[in-house]
């Protein structure tokens, strides 16, 4: 078997590349040891028809028109902006911090200038946030910070927010409006047939092996891309990265125990009180999907510890220990280490097909 580029991963990273250097005229072949392709966006009708997607909530943003033009090639669209609730005391909030959620907290109505004052009052003077707890109180103090953030933050990465980069926190953002949208990208779109169908697509025609460890395979290449993480490309030379796992919990529920089509109020219901259950997440109301039954998942995050790993823990030590691999990296012209596990790095997905068209531009240059 021979090519001139073995792709490591299905996945965003992988796929975009596959499909850039075949249009350039490279034969490419991927390997994937998963049984399907789309990496973590991988979706599926289950049992009932539900459009699932098998790996948390994959809801596509971008401000790129570059980005969102290319993956238009293999999809069409269909619009959604998604909103979220924290359940809290016993109800559901507003959330993103809002205006109707500081509302909830007076329990009368209120003013975008009260909140203004309000939050002025509370926050915690730092000019340059150095974590992500530090981040959260600038802007609002310590009473919703441990309301909606502390508990689910420790949740999600199994630490205190005090010990994670600022970037984890401000992903999420605040206002002092009755905005309660999760993003203000310009395109915020769902690929129309799904996400596997659009990877279906976009490698159309180029070869594909599955369950498969490209270590056990036998294929001579030039050049090598590798998605996945690159701790354990370097054989754990330094280490083990750190990074954290979701089990999920999957329940169908027919048309009697919904109401207007759905189980909860919104795409994502957030359970910041520390526990064991990260959110709950019903993606018909993101894909726009007309059917009978509704499909929620349940998220509980543990570490990888041999499981999938699916989030680099972006904090101070894991830096270090990424920035020694990273000069491995550096050394090994004949590898390119591309996406959010071989990268080391928090991505959403327009960041990791961007990354892999500027990996595309590079490699046209030197293969």
């Amino acid at each position: 078997m021979e090519c001139d580029v073995l792709i490591v991963g299905a996945g965003f990273a992988g796929s975009v590349l596959a499909e850039r250097l075949t249009s350039f005229g490279k034969r490419c072949i991927i390997v994937d040891k998963r049984d399907h392709i789309g990496g973590n966006a991988y979706d599926y009708y289950d049992a009932s028809g539900v459009l699932v997607h098998k790996y948390g909530p994959h809801l596509f943003h971008t401000n790129s028109d570059r980005i969102f033009e290319y993956l238009s090639m293999f999809t069409e669209w269909i619009p959604y902006q998604l909103t979220g609730k924290s359940f809290v005391d016993g109800k559901f909030w507003s959330f993103p911090i809002n205006l109707e959620t500081f509302e909830q907290m007076l329990g009368r109505p209120s003013t975008t200038d009260e909140m203004t004052e309000y939050l002025t009052r509370v926050k915690v003077p730092i000019a340059h946030p150095k974590n992500s707890e530090e981040a959260i109180v600038s802007q609002v103090g310590w009473e919703l910070y441990e309301k909606f953030y502390k508990g689910y933050v420790k949740t999600h990465w199994n630490r205190e927010p005090k010990d994670l980069d600022a970037s984890v926190c401000l992903r999420i953002p605040i206002r002092t409006t009755r905005n309660d949208l999760f993003f203000d990208d310009k395109h915020q779109y769902m690929p129309a047939q799904g996400y596997t169908e659009m990877f279906r697509r976009m490698i159309n025609g180029i070869p594909l092996i599955l369950n498969t460890d490209y270590r056990e395979l036998s294929c001579q290449y030039k050049h090598l891309v590798y998605t996945g993480p690159i701790d354990e490309f370097f054989d754990y030379a330094h280490g083990q990265l750190a990074y954290r796992s979701l089990r999920f919990e999957h329940e169908t529920f027919g048309p009697e125990k919904l109401k207007g089509g759905f189980w909860q109020p919104t795409t994502v219901v957030s359970y910041p009180d520390g526990g064991p259950l990260k959110r709950i997440v019903e993606i018909k109301h993101a894909t726009g999907q007309a059917c009978s039954h509704s499909t929620i998942v349940r998220e509980y995050p543990i570490d990888s510890d041999g499981r999938e790993p699916y989030y680099p823990v972006p904090a101070p030590d894991t830096a270090l220990m990424y920035a020694k691999y990273k000069a491995m990296a550096d050394k090994r012209e004949d590898v390119s280490f591309v996406g959010r596990l071989a990268e080391y790095r928090y991505w959403n997905m327009d960041q990791c097909v961007g990354r892999s068209l500027s990996e595309f531009e590079k490699l046209r240059r030197v293969l």
